[in-house]
């Protein structure tokens, strides 16, 4: 299963964080919020098709995350719980703990937020266009 959608990159990205990385709806970012990658997104967690929420709720099941902007890209490997709620109403964070909470898309993820494509980064700067394709076997 797959399911895209659009979020943007902010002045204020630093992508500095250690164990998660984030993509919100809210439009504005502080410096503060060195975990958030993507701004203004189109898509909350309780958009998700239900097909995608049955899988990313499946114990151990394999989640990939492709983020892509015009011209650079990086991917995320993750893993589903059964104790993931998937209806925060405006974050979606992946965590590379085992961590859960209703913000949480996915956990055990093998990137955070300082390990993210640099170039990737630096275009989300500039205020690039995110893409994010959420990939569920």
């Amino acid at each position: 299963m797959e399911y895209s959608f659009i979020a943007s990159g902010h002045q204020n990205v630093t992508s500095k964080h250690k164990s998660t990385f984030e993509i919100t709806t809210d439009p504005t970012l502080t410096l503060k919020g060195d975990c958030i990658i993507g701004v203004s997104s189109n898509t909350t967690l309780k958009d998700l098709p239900e097909e995608i929420k049955k899988d990313i709720q499946t114990d151990n099941n394999k989640i990939e995350l492709i983020l892509e902007s015009d011209n650079c890209s990086d991917k995320i490997v993750g893993y589903g719980s059964s104790k993931l709620t998937l209806d925060h109403p405006s974050d979606m964070v992946c965590r590379k703990s085992d961590f859960t909470c209703s913000r949480t898309l996915m956990i055990k993820a093998d990137k955070a937020a300082i390990d993210l494509n640099k170039n990737l980064i630096n275009e989300l700067k500039q205020g690039s266009k995110l893409k994010v394709t959420i990939r569920t076997s």
